[in-house]
């Protein structure tokens, strides 16, 4: 099998060591927001934590350190928020702390495997540089890892839309006819061909809830601009910058 799927950290250090590449993949917000910001030309560094080493580690790269939505002011606008992010000015170098993707990016790119931040908003985008660049064939496997949440205690929460996310990218794989999935990336391409309303379920899933909870129902939204970028975001020298041509 040349594409495979996991969840998670444990699986994206799992599968990383055993492929040449890994799409990272989290929709509610951290990939949406990595694709934001590199459309606008910032160089976006993942980060796990959101405390006093983030703050060192931005100031050593010179770059603005996303703080949390809550604590984004006008003088400070950057923050894990993706609506907030295109309303705000483009920093060179942004770090984005996240323990969810940021931590899946970094974990894949400390075993040596290129790493490719996916969104709904570009996922025919990233097939198609994969697939050009032989990304899924039997000498160049690769893995989609769909990031998922958190429960109180740090396990794992699965989450829709991030398998939502990742099936819609492995079903953009299936449609070149040059991958040979894993049965878990089959089911992942699967449930995407087969929901009818994918833009419902982003709004209406748990993580979707929570964002209009807290007063952030524009994220989502802009989450859910279904393939309206051609930005593929690829993790290089630290940070995620777009793909050469």
């Amino acid at each position: 099998m040349t594409v495979s799927f996991g969840w998670g950290p444990v699986a994206a250090r799992a599968l990383a060591a055993e492929t040449a590449c890994v799409v990272v993949v989290d929709v509610l917000s951290f990939t949406t927001s990595v694709g934001i910001a590199v459309e606008a030309g910032t160089a976006v560094h993942p980060y796990p934590w959101r405390d006093e080493t983030a703050v060192a580690y931005a100031r050593e790269r010179d770059a603005v350190l996303a703080v949390g939505r809550r604590e984004a002011t006008g003088a400070h606008p950057w923050s894990l928020s993706p609506a907030a992010l295109r309303a705000a000015p483009a920093p060179p170098r942004l770090v984005l702390p996240s323990p969810n993707g940021s931590t899946v990016a970094a974990d894949a790119a400390t075993r040596g495997a290129t790493v490719v931040a996916a969104s709904l908003r570009n996922t025919t985008a990233v097939a198609r540089w994969l697939t050009a660049r032989g990304y899924g064939s039997a000498g160049r496997p690769l893995a989609v890892i769909a990031s998922g949440e958190r429960w109180p205690d740090g396990s794992l929460r699965p989450a829709l839309e991030d398998l939502l996310g990742a099936g819609a990218v492995l079903a953009a794989l299936a449609g070149t006819g040059t991958s040979l999935p894993t049965p878990e990336a089959s089911a992942a391409a699967t449930l995407w061909t087969a929901t009818p309303d994918p833009v419902a379920a982003l709004h209406g899933c748990d993580s979707g809830r929570e964002l209009y909870e807290y007063g952030y129902p524009q994220d989502v939204a802009v989450a859910a601009e279904l393939d309206s970028s051609a930005t593929v975001p690829v993790l290089a020298d630290g940070a995620f910058q777009e793909a050469a041509p």
